[in-house]
């Protein structure tokens, strides 16, 4: 059964701003987050918050929380790696 995804406005912003190529391979992660979000392959857990998620994309990072109550996966912040750890 998969989940539901949830895109904060903020990480809609910055995915409309990228590239045709890099916008695919996000969208092509998220439809594979909502599938399984706990997949050890496609993401793991934040050292400093273990309630958070991070899922890689060449040198992209997708941040995420998951609200197994309403089995929805919640998009944070879609950042680039030299920025991405910054204000977590």
């Amino acid at each position: 059964m998969s989940y539901s995804l949830h895109i904060d406005k903020s990480a809609v912003k910055i995915i409309k701003d990228l590239d045709r190529t890099t916008v695919n391979r996000i969208y092509r992660r998220l439809r594979e987050l909502a599938q399984d979000p706990l997949d050890p392959r496609i993401s793991s857990p934040l050292e400093m918050s273990q309630a958070e998620r991070k899922s890689r994309v060449g040198s992209w990072r997708i941040f995420y929380e998951i609200d197994e109550d309403t089995r929805t996966v919640n998009i944070t912040a879609v950042r680039p790696r030299g920025r991405a750890y910054r204000k977590l």
